[in-house]
């Protein structure tokens, strides 16, 4: 079993600078758990107390049932995969993947069969005896991956292991990863900066800024439910609208207010409103790109819409989909449509936003009210 607990786990430095702020999370066997959040916001931090690199300044982290705030890394029973692959470049791919067995002395037909079985798996069968200069990057992200698996750990922890390589090599790894999770049926644990790897590879993420956890959940979960605007913003590409929204009360129903243009809440968004005191206050309205449509494309009946009038600022066409800039009055927006009509910067048109994938959030506290 490698359920792993971290308990009111706290980093700080003698400067005073506190890099994770009472961090609690609870990681199953066999989970894939992906730590996601900008730079500097404490998830490398994270995973380097969990490999015992960084001392642990307050809380308790346990592998399994023990206690291992002062075990030694090498005595965890963990695999760490390393951004710049950390390969020794003397050695061949066979000795790379073979070298931490042979330090802890097991037996020289054992270590053949691991490297092999490894190199089996991550299709390095053909590369064993070259040295790490004579290989792609793919594929000395692939060593890395393989020395980590021949050691048989209980939890594979991986720090940006694929921030090295191109856009379409990325692309392929984050494939092969989560293949390899399924293959070998252990837990691991995984940094990003990068949202869509997160929303791609784990079955659990945790959104962190600051040193402090913001939300975790599974990737729809995040996505479709955020608890604040920084996870509403942080997840989805490109990230999530904010509107000031002004909301009122006419003849016993709530409104909100874009400027002069005034649209009917549901009723249940109308009720919650009311009852948490937000009538004659402004929210900030999120709204995702993907659930802003051309009029034009809207069958159903536009009462359920919010529809106002925008102008093109940019046009990108990605094949499938196009991206439009669009100004919303005084805001800047972005709309993710598939459309087969040409439009060009200046053009007018007609939006709408279906009611019922609009988020609201406190402009003050930041965090969600629906």
């Amino acid at each position: 079993m490698a359920k792993l607990s971290l308990k009111n786990i706290n980093k700080y430095y003698e400067n005073g600078y506190s890099a994770v702020k009472n961090l609690n999370l609870e990681i199953e066997d066999k989970e894939f758990v992906v730590l996601v959040g900008p730079s500097g916001c404490g998830k490398s931090t994270t995973l380097r107390m969990i490999a015992g690199l960084e001392d642990i300044s307050q809380g308790e982290l346990y592998i399994g049932d023990n206690l291992v705030n002062n075990v030694e890394p090498k005595d965890r029973d963990i695999a760490m995969v390393f951004q710049n692959y950390a390969l020794y470049p003397h050695m061949s791919v066979y000795k790379n993947m073979a070298f931490s067995l042979e330090l802890n002395k097991v037996r020289k037909e054992q270590i053949d069969k691991r490297v092999k079985e490894a190199a089996g798996i991550l299709g390095l069968d053909n590369l064993l005896s070259r040295k790490p200069k004579e290989l792609s990057g793919g594929q000395r992200q692939r060593v890395a991956l393989g020395r980590a698996i021949v050691r048989e750990p209980k939890v594979f922890l991986m720090d940006e292991p694929l921030s090295n390589l191109d856009a379409k090599l990325r692309v392929t790894m984050r494939t092969e990863i989560a293949k390899l999770h399924k293959k070998l049926n252990t837990t691991f644990i995984y940094v990003t900066h990068d949202q869509t790897e997160a929303m791609t590879m784990g079955t659990k993420i945790v959104v962190m800024n600051n040193g402090i956890v913001q939300q975790v959940g599974s990737p729809m979960e995040i996505y479709n439910n955020p608890t604040n605007m920084f996870v509403a913003g942080f997840i989805g590409s490109p990230q999530m609208n904010f509107i000031d929204v002004q909301v009122i009360k006419k003849s016993g129903k709530i409104f909100g207010r874009i400027q002069e243009n005034d649209f009917q809440f549901s009723e249940d968004k109308g009720e919650q409103l009311k009852k948490e005191g937000y009538v004659d206050k402004t929210i900030k309205l999120g709204v995702r790109p993907e659930h802003i449509h051309l009029i034009e494309s809207v069958k159903e009946k536009q009462e359920h819409y919010i529809v106002m009038e925008a102008e093109i600022m940019l046009v990108e066409f990605l094949g499938a989909e196009t991206y439009l800039h669009l100004k919303l009055k005084e805001y800047n927006v972005i709309a993710k449509i598939a459309v087969d009509i040409e439009l060009k910067v200046g053009d007018k048109v007609k939006v709408a936003v279906d009611n019922g994938y609009i988020h609201g959030f406190d402009s003050e506290t930041q965090n969600v009210i629906f």
